[in-house]
Formats: C-alpha cells, sequence, structure tokens
C-alpha cells in the first residue's frame, strides 16, 4: 500500500520521499524520492529525519517488533535438535514520530489486525497519537499483503470509520489519499 499511496500523490504534485524495506516493487512516478533501506534500524533513521520536515506523513511499512538480541557475523554450528534465539525489542518508528509530531503535521498510520480488528486500532490510533488510521484485515479474502488489491476501513482521530469494498491497491490508495487530504489541508 504504500507504494500505491506515494504514486498517489506524486502523481497529484505532491513532493514524495518514500522509505522502502527490501521489496522487488519500483516505482513509477520519476518525482518518487525513493530512500531504500534494509533493517528496522535504518528505517527508523531514515524516517524520523525525514519526518521531522514533513506536512504529511503516511506510515504503511510493517516492520519487524523484534530482532536477534546478539546477532552471529558466522554460522552458527549446530549443537543440539534445539535452538533458542533472544528476541530484543525494535524501536516503534510509528509511535516516534507520533510523540514528535509538530502543530500542523498529519500524521496516517496503518494497523493490520487479526482479532478485535477495530478495538486494536482504535487503540493504535489514539496511543500513537495519530489523525487517522487504515485498517486491513487478514480475515478478509483478497486484503493484506500478497495480492493487488486491499479492502480496508479508514479510521480518523474523531473516531470516524469508513468502510470499503475490495478494491485495487491503486483504488484503496486514492480513497487514502482522498480522506487525508480533506483532514490535512485546510
Amino acid at each position: 500500500m504504500g507504494f500505491a499511496i506515494a504514486e498517489e500523490f506524486a502523481n497529484q504534485g505532491y513532493s514524495v520521499d518514500l522509505v522502502a524495506g527490501p521489496v522487488h516493487i519500483n516505482t513509477v512516478n520519476p518525482g518518487i524520492n525513493r530512500i531504500d533501506v534494509v533493517s528496522a534500524a535504518e528505517m527508523y533513521a531514515a524516517t524520523t529525519k525525514l519526518a521531522a520536515k514533513a506536512d504529511i506523513i503516511v506510515m504503511a511499512a510493517a516492520v519487524a517488533d523484534y530482532k536477534p538480541a546478539n546477532p552471529s557475523d558466522k554460522k552458527i554450528k549446530k549443537k543440539s535438535s534445539e535452538m533458542v534465539i533472544e528476541l530484543a525489542k525494535t524501536n516503534d518508528i510509528l509511535a516516534t514520530v507520533g510523540k514528535s509530531k509538530k502543530k500542523g503535521q498529519f500524521l496516517a498510520g496503518f494497523a493490520l489486525e487479526t482479532d478485535n480488528e477495530l478495538a486494536n486500532a482504535q487503540k493504535k490510533l489514539k496511543e500513537k497519537n495519530l489523525d487517522l488510521i487504515v485498517l486491513n484485515s487478514l480475515q478478509d479474502k483478497g486484503a493484506g499483503f500478497g495480492h493487488d488489491t486491499n479492502k480496508i476501513k479508514i479510521i480518523t482521530a474523531n473516531n470516524k470509520t469508513f468502510n470499503f469494498e475490495l478494491k485495487t491497491k491503486r483504488e484503496a490508495a486514492a480513497d487514502i489519499v482522498a480522506h487525508i487530504l480533506t483532514l490535512a489541508v485546510k
């Protein structure tokens, strides 16, 4: 969804910086400034730097919540039939940007949920200081990852919910951008 949203904003004439993890998706609009990152730490650094000067921030990436606590730069040899890998939390990029959001900035995030979807999305909206959250569900056929379609709900900071049918990601991006611009550009 992040690429489709970036393309929609760029096609409408907005200046767009796109921070992208390791994906095999290309941007079409030559006006998109793409910053490729590999790790959650790199995404955190790039995103927090760009967010400080942005008017509208849309965060759609599904960044890992955890990373190996003690990564090895060498092959780990088999020692037994089981292995335990300790994990450490990654920085919460969305929460960090939400805490440092300036007056006049607009912050939109995404929630991919599997249970208590609406309640969890509303909680995330409030806790992370968002102006809008896009909820998609792994329960909906054709939505989420691995499809060129998505079925979304948009929830605003004043808890208005807008439901959309299954659409192409490009069409869903147009709906998301339209809602953001309605709320952010006054």
